[in-house]
């Protein structure tokens, strides 16, 4: 009997899926559901790669300070040992609690810049995806769809309903690097007309 239900269960379900007349009539042409990888168009985006570039430069830069500030601590230090046998133990003392002070601030100082640029990178992301939105609900619309999934979320799909090098390219049309959206809009708007967003 469990047998039998079981079998039944299994033509039920290949029935759903096999196709009907009246299923094909019902059942729209295009995909209702989309899905994009959001980790490809950030990244391979025009705006995603001015900003991994920027970020680059600039993490490039601080590691290049981090080590001209640990080659010149490293000299005080050197420099505070070697005068160490000639010195009076308190003035030792109070030069060695100086330094040590000041290497706890620059440490501090250094983790805050490595914050800084950690915090840029996803204000950066959270900026891409907002200014992004527009292209992506049009270009939902005009595949008919009623909603996009990210990627990652997706357990089975088809290449079919992967648009993320249709969103890419929409995205890079609609706002570029991104480069000006930072800058001030000084065009004068025609009366009765408003500023794209």
């Amino acid at each position: 009997m469990r047998r039998a239900a079981a079998v039944l269960g299994v033509v039920l379900a290949l029935s759903q899926l096999a196709p009907s007349p009246l299923r094909a009539q019902v059942q729209p042409t295009v995909a209702q559901v989309l899905v994009l990888d959001t980790e490809r168009l950030f990244t391979e985006s025009l705006f995603g790669r001015r900003l991994a570039d920027d970020l680059q430069a600039k993490t490039e830069a601080l590691i290049e300070e981090n080590r001209r500030i640990e080659a010149e601590l490293t000299a005080e230090e050197q420099d505070l040992t070697r005068r160490r046998p000639s010195m009076a133990p308190a003035d030792f003392r109070a030069e060695a609690d100086a330094f040590d002070a000041r290497v706890q601030e620059i440490r501090r100082e250094r983790d805050a810049k490595e914050r800084a640029l950690q915090q840029e990178a996803a204000t950066g992301r959270e900026t891409f995806l907002a200014a992004s939105g527009q292209a992506l609900g049009q270009l939902m619309l005009s595949r008919g769809a009623a909603v996009i999934l990210d990627r990652r979320t997706v357990f089975l799909s088809t290449g079919a309903v992967d648009i993320t090098d249709a969103a890419i390219a929409a995205v890079d049309e609609a706002i570029g690097d991104g480069s000006a959206a930072t800058e001030p809009d000084t065009a004068p708007e025609s009366a009765g007309e408003t500023a794209p967003r």
